[in-house]
């Protein structure tokens, strides 16, 4: 992606977010989910690093994946799309230095802002036990850090905090005015249950407040659904839906892998489009027309016709 590109996604979300529009990202980790959100008519994207870690490393996300892994995922993620998309960047891998060549390697890959937690290194899923968060002052060098690096200063630094499990909401609404008055342009609390809770962190950031709503159209424990026309009342500016596309595809693909254990157990085949997109939508949704008219324009007519055997005009 060239730089004039990238710099048009970053004020493009920007735009988004000073809107006032109630911004609604669901979560992607993959070409198919992130041209999926494109094509469904959502405005942005933001990665899943839980998704990610679990799709192309097939472990848990507990601070397994390293820098280079995340940041050449998204790169691709983010030319897959017109629309702009947000990442997971964890921790920032390592100490405000680290944070500094972090951010600019997710700039450079062409994404639109990145979230920056304040976990103990290894982090782990914001929903999952055992969380520990570093010192208030130490997260504090890392937006300061996040936002010195930023070459275009339109690149959004997502502030998460994990702190709310940990130090409760006083320690929670303690790290959000912290954070936003290190410069952080938005403000994560995760794993938030209360809209009371919601309400007192959206007063005291100051800032675009995100909330986890995890799987979006089911419920958890940890992100109780609320409904949007409220969250916007909260003041709330983004919701995040980082489950809700892994989770759905897991529940299609179990299913149809059910459905073919039992073609193995008869011998009978069965036709159920329902149940798996057809060939078309598959090229389709991956601009394979596109490939197509590219062909055309570029390759000889005696590549095309020892190709296709048709003769650029039957194209």
């Amino acid at each position: 992606m060239n730089s004039q590109a990238a710099t048009g996604k970053v004020e493009q979300y920007r735009a988004y977010m000073n809107s006032g529009e109630l911004m609604v990202a669901p979560g992607i980790y993959d070409g198919y989910s992130a041209r999926l959100v494109e094509k469904a008519g959502f405005k942005c994207a933001a990665t899943s690093g839980a998704a990610i870690s679990n799709a192309i490393l097939g472990i848990d996300d507990i601070g397994v994946m390293g820098l280079r892994e995340n940041v050449d995922h998204c790169r691709y993620l983010a030319r897959s799309v017109a629309i702009p998309i947000t990442c997971d960047a964890d921790t920032g891998y390592g100490n405000p230095m680290n944070v500094h060549y972090t951010v600019q390697m997710f700039e450079e890959a062409g994404v639109a802002g990145i979230n920056i937690e304040d976990q103990v290194a290894p982090k782990r899923c914001g929903h999952m036990p055992g969380k520990e968060v570093i010192p208030l002052a130490e997260m504090v060098k890392k937006i300061e850090a996040a936002c010195l690096a930023r070459r275009n200063d339109g690149f959004v630094i997502v502030a998460r905090t994990d702190a709310l499990a940990i130090e409760g909401i006083e320690g929670a609404v303690r790290r959000v005015r912290a954070y936003a008055e290190a410069g952080a342009d938005m403000i994560f609390p995760d794993a938030v249950k209360r809209e009371e809770d919601i309400a007192r962190i959206v007063a005291a950031a100051g800032v675009p407040v995100s909330i986890n709503m995890g799987f979006g159209i089911r419920a958890r424990p940890t992100t109780p659904l609320i409904p949007l026309p409220r969250l916007k009342a909260l003041g709330v500016r983004r919701v995040s839906l980082p489950r809700m596309l892994p989770g759905a595809a897991i529940r299609a693909m179990s299913n149809a892998l059910e459905m073919m254990k039992q073609v193995v157990a008869t011998g009978e085949p069965v036709d159920h489009p329902e149940m798996v997109a057809g060939i078309d939508e598959i090229t389709a949704l991956m601009g394979y027309s596109e490939m197509r008219s590219l062909e055309a324009r570029l390759l000889t007519t005696d590549v095309l016709e020892t190709k296709y055997g048709i003769a650029p005009a039957e194209k």
